[in-house]
């Protein structure tokens, strides 16, 4: 057993600071065979050994929904379970609430602070390519958006609410953000789509 309840917090801390490091950045295996190490003796340490495959296994489990959601569903949600279960774990192995809330304190603050090898050491290629699908995810949202705004140059429509300048318009059964350039319409008022992009529909008053 530990010989002190702090002394949890670092051991759950540096294990999970370099098992999580592993997965952020090219470390050829260093940070996982520390990060194991670290957990390892943790568990040793509280646990008979039973109970140290249980528990094992499941800080292992939230490991692995971590490393699932950042690389295949990246939504945050597999991500959240994964660190509570993690967060679990080390809690209910621990002999008393004093060590389960350093040991639990460890694991929340290593896994926020393995965030600081990105600054440090490559980075694994499989993040970056998460960041780029979700860069051209964004760009394909805002061109769909964009098409959508422009096909609707020309088209008339009504005003649903007030605009003073800015309301809302109704077009083809669709409802839509819109500006006046500075003049103020009535609820009622037909207008015209004079321009529209990916960011704002600019309309004017039917006859005006």
């Amino acid at each position: 057993m530990l010989a002190y309840d702090w002394i949890a917090f670092f051991v759950t801390f540096f294990g999970t600071m370099f098992l999580i490091g592993e997965l952020l950045v090219r470390m050829k295996g260093v940070f996982a065979l520390l990060g194991v190490g670290f957990i390892t003796v943790y568990f040793y340490s509280y646990l008979e050994p039973d109970m140290f495959f249980l528990m094992g296994a499941m800080y292992v489990l939230g490991l692995t929904l971590l490393i699932v959601d950042g690389k295949f569903v990246n939504d945050g949600t597999l991500g959240t379970i994964g660190a509570v279960i993690m967060v679990l774990s080390v809690s209910l192995s621990a002999p008393s609430w004093g060590a389960g809330l350093y040991s639990a304190s460890g694991v929340v603050l290593g896994g926020f602070s393995s965030l600081v090898f990105l600054k440090v050491f490559p980075k694994r290629q499989v993040w970056g390519k998460v960041a780029l699908k979700d860069q051209l995810s964004s760009e394909m949202g805002y061109n769909s958006m964009n098409e959508t705004y422009k096909s609707l140059i020309g088209r008339e429509g009504t005003a649903v609410t007030d605009m003073r300048p800015t309301g809302t318009i109704q077009v083809d059964g669709e409802e839509y953000s819109a500006t006046t350039n500075g003049k103020w319409l009535e609820k009622g008022d037909a207008v015209k789509v004079e321009h529209a992009d990916g960011t704002r529909i600019l309309v004017k008053k039917m006859g005006a």
